[in-house]
């Protein structure tokens, strides 16, 4: 985890996530109003904590007075007290009382980093800028999760596993022919295919060019100020009416070495199939759907945290290869782009104590 001084490189960046986007960070049903819960993401700590009307805020989780996690602290409503000295902070981390010193100078100051939030499909997205970019990018729904004639189920876990691993895994649709083959939705179609990149405007697919609708054979990556991915795959009768199963998901860093991970089940289906398909899912489909998530975590969780270099790839690994470069060159711009900015801020503070 890098320190809060420390201008990150590119390394630390690929570990703790990208910056400037987006990001899944909780399911909004697992904090209430009234509520609060701390989190780490992208390697720091966070308090995600809702006022009693629901509306949620994401304050770092560290006192302005002396370090202390606010989220040891006592809920107030629209504030969170410090259990270390009392310090009370608001939503928009300003520190609003000071009961040990009232009148100080550190009341009134906004002095707690916060993040833009947006809640929607059932979870709360944060905006993780960095020094250089604190406004949030604009910010669009994954498209199945925009179609109000979707239907979908947020699915939530966290892995042991580089936030890297999860998206080279949907990047690689082949391991569903091998790693799930005994699955309810991937147990047809071949083992061996040939596969290409078909660019978009806002990403690129990867897909099979001999199978199409049989498996998981395609993956999209698209970018909408979050980074998600898409894909679909048939279902059998016993699923009921409606179309193919999709799946929205993306992993949002927690440390280096452990991410959190959103996928939203999806069945484009209305009127009496829709509630068909949803009473199906619930009694009997999602347990099958988190069997096959259990296959993936266990695959990740026991690879060496190096287990992206040194490896023979062929052409199955196209997508793996594309995404792997697309994140490393932004990681490289980013951390070029900081440490630009804070040399010429040690320049100025180095010019003008010569001048004085």
């Amino acid at each position: 985890m890098m320190t809060a001084k420390a201008t990150p490189t590119a390394e630390d960046i690929l570990a703790t996530g990208l910056r400037n986007r987006w990001y899944a960070v909780y399911p909004s049903h697992l904090v209430g109003p009234g509520e609060m819960k701390r989190l780490v993401r992208l390697g720091e700590g966070w308090l995600l904590f809702r006022e009693p009307d629901g509306t949620p805020h994401m304050i770092a989780d560290r006192c302005p007075h002396r370090g202390a996690r606010l989220s040891l602290g006592q809920h107030l409503g629209d504030r969170i007290a410090c259990e270390y000295h009392g310090v009370q902070v608001d939503g928009t981390g300003t520190v609003v009382s000071v009961p040990g010193m009232p009148g100080c100078a550190l009341e009134g100051k906004r002095a707690v980093k916060t993040l833009p939030l947006r809640e929607e499909a059932g979870a709360v997205f944060a905006y993780f800028g960095d020094d250089l970019h604190p406004e949030p990018v604009e910010f669009t729904l994954p498209d199945r999760l925009a179609d109000p004639e979707t239907s979908h189920f947020l699915n939530y876990v966290e892995w042991r596993t580089p936030w890297r691993f999860y998206i080279d895994n949907v990047l690689d649709p082949m391991h569903g022919a091998f790693l799930h083959r005994k699955s309810h939705s991937m147990a047809e179609g071949e083992s061996t295919a040939r596969f290409r990149i078909r660019e978009t405007d806002r990403g690129f697919f990867f897909e099979k060019t001999d199978q199409r609708g049989v498996n998981f054979d395609w993956v999209q990556f698209a970018r909408t100020g979050l980074d998600w991915v898409d894909l679909e795959i048939p279902y059998a009768a016993f699923a009921g009416p409606g179309g193919p199963f999709g799946i929205v998901g993306t992993a949002t860093p927690i440390t280096a070495t452990e991410s959190a991970v959103f996928h939203w089940r999806t069945r484009r289906v209305q009127g009496w199939e829709r509630d068909v398909w949803r009473f199906l899912y619930r009694t009997t489909i999602e347990e099958r759907h988190w069997v096959v998530l259990e296959q993936d975590r266990r695959m990740l969780e026991v690879m060496p945290p190096d287990a992206d270099t040194g490896e023979n790839l062929y052409q199955h690994d196209l997508g793996v290869v594309r995404i792997r470069r697309m994140f490393r060159a932004e990681a490289e711009q980013q951390a070029a782009a900081l440490a630009e900015a804070a040399a010429a801020k040690a320049a100025a503070r180095t010019g003008g104590r010569a001048a004085s």
